[in-house]
């Protein structure tokens, strides 16, 4: 403590020795901020736990600020995106992960009950950027491309905005008026949206509208299809269609008995809808196990819920009048599906194809140096195709499709985008060190298990699109948010300054964080011993 402060104030500033207090310390504290792994799961590239802080203090609007900085549309996306940031969370090493995507909603409720606006603040670039698809990533690349100052025009060919957010997720899952009110949000900014508007040749569209650069979200809307022999009377139909058609005035007729084809998430999609269309049987047949499903596996849990049958371990070989005919499998030593010969009969009225989708690149005809490969366009590392001021995302590149990485693409794209207008390069700034649960000291944290979100009964959810899942309340939403760990960033819990021997720490104000003293600082480490977020480092002594 002071007993050292004499020799610390002697100590030549130009010499060696002025960067350390003597020789009983070989290494020092200092703060560092590192980068939580919920942020770097998730692809739309947020800072969750930014906004998480804003959300435990209660301040609502401005965790909701902090999330749109990303991601424009968190009542959609904590509806229907399908969290990879929590399985990546440190909490669930404690006891159970932080419940993030419900916090997300709840802060995008609150945007909407409370009618809380973009601002749009940059000057006006004079540059004009067509976007062709107004789907999730579309209208983010739309979005983040206005607050950059440009004019942007969205061409859709559809009747209404949304794409597969409102043409492949069903009601139930995603309510209308939540979608509806979200994309109102982002037009606002003064986007122009053109509905029943194809580009039939990107290249003429630009020209015509005299655009400076392009970004091509076309949804993968065209549906896969495979040879299955069937009878004149039989009713085959494709997933696609069945949800498309969800949103006319006129439902589908897929009868008492359904059959759906398909192992992924718009296979239960389309069974759920079956059964609350009022059909008696849905059932879903898979070539392999429930372990090799690519759904998710709490859309398979709330499917089964919903008496939704699964015939694993099965393909179709015949659809006929009132039947289907169904050839068992077995999986061989890679898991790949073989045929028995066996064969079973499932009565049904009608069969639905889920076999995935894929994307109409009919528009990029006579694109010089465009590339495509195994029906996707290839772009570089900035989103751009071969063809300069024409960047894609979304469906139409090679990546997971889903909402999530959609919407980081369109985020992604608009700021290279900018970047290209302005005759510059987007660089992307350099990432913290992952804070991983070893650097945590998690013994500050009571147990304190995840919230539960409600969940809408059984017998509704068979026979109603009533949404599913239902939200948080204020007090649940808040007691989430504050079981986050801070990883790897400074919360100010004054751990440090409170456990500090030799009064090294010096608070600089709410907000502020701290700094050490190092003429007091003698190097002990307890500091970062007791930190309990890894947010101090201790490093060799400099000589």
């Amino acid at each position: 403590m002071s007993m050292h402060k004499p020799f610390a104030i002697t100590l030549d500033v130009g010499s060696s020795l002025a960067n350390h207090t003597g020789s009983w310390r070989t290494s020092r504290p200092v703060y560092v901020d590192r980068l939580p792994p919920c942020n770097a799961a998730c692809p739309a590239g947020e800072d969750i736990q930014g906004w998480l802080y804003h959300a435990e203090s209660g301040d609502y609007e401005a965790a909701w600020r902090v999330l749109v900085r990303d991601n424009p549309m968190p009542a959609v996306m904590g509806r229907v995106c399908y969290h990879s940031c929590e399985p990546a969370c440190n909490r669930g090493q404690l006891d159970q992960a932080v419940s993030i995507h419900a916090v997300e909603r709840f802060l995008g409720d609150e945007a909407r009950s409370h009618g809380w606006r973009f601002r749009r603040d940059a000057p006006r670039s004079g540059k004009r950027v067509l976007v062709v698809g107004a789907g999730p990533s579309g209208l983010a690349a739309a979005y983040h491309l206005a607050l950059f100052g440009h004019e942007v025009e969205i061409h859709e060919a559809g009747p209404m905005a949304g794409g597969m957010l409102r043409f492949g997720i069903p009601k139930y899952r995603l309510p209308r008026d939540v979608l509806d009110a979200e994309i109102a949000r982002i037009l606002d900014l003064g986007i122009a949206l053109r509905l029943d508007t194809k580009v039939h040749r990107i290249l003429d569209s630009m020209r015509a509208g005299r655009f400076d650069a392009a970004f091509l979200a076309v949804g993968a809307h065209l549906a896969k299809r495979t040879y299955i022999p069937a009878g004149t009377a039989a009713k085959v139909l494709d997933a696609v269609s069945v949800l498309r058609s969800m949103e006319g005035a006129e439902p589908p007729l897929l009868g008492r008995r359904v059959v759906v084809y398909g192992g992924g998430n718009t296979a239960l999609d389309v069974a759920r809808t079956a059964k609350r269309l009022g059909a008696e049987e849905a059932i879903i047949v898979y070539r392999r196990t429930r372990a090799r499903m690519p759904a998710h596996e709490f859309e398979v849990e709330e499917a089964l819920q919903e008496g939704i049958l699964i015939k694993w371990l099965a393909t179709i070989r015949e659809a006929g009048d009132g039947a289907i005919t169904v050839e068992r499998m077995v999986l061989d030593q890679h898991g790949f599906p073989q045929p028995t010969g066996e064969l079973d009969t499932i009565a049904a009225d009608s069969l639905v194809l889920a076999l995935g989708q894929e994307v109409d690149l009919s528009l990029l005809e006579a694109v010089p140096g465009l590339a495509v490969e195994d029906g996707v366009v290839r772009v570089d590392t900035g989103m751009m195709t071969g063809h300069a001021g024409i960047f894609a995302g979304g469906d139409m590149v090679p990546a997971e499709r889903n909402v999530t990485v959609a919407i980081g693409h369109g985020k992604k794209a608009a700021r290279h985008i900018d970047a290209w207008l302005r005759g510059t390069t987007y660089q992307p700034r350099e990432k913290h060190q992952r804070a991983d649960f070893a650097r945590l000291n998690p013994w500050y944290y009571a147990d304190a298990p995840q919230t539960v979100q409600p969940a809408l009964d059984i017998l509704r959810r068979q026979s109603t699109f009533d949404e599913v899942q239902g939200g948080l309340d204020e007090s649940n939403a808040m007691f989430e948010a504050r079981r986050c760990l801070s990883c790897g960033n400074c919360f100010e819990c004054d751990n440090c300054y409170g456990v500090c021997p030799d009064n090294a720490v010096v608070k600089l104000g709410p907000g502020l964080r701290f700094r050490f003293d190092y003429d007091y600082c003698k190097g002990c480490g307890l500091c970062a011993a007791e930190c309990p977020c890894g947010a101090i480092e201790m490093v060799p002594e400099a000589i």
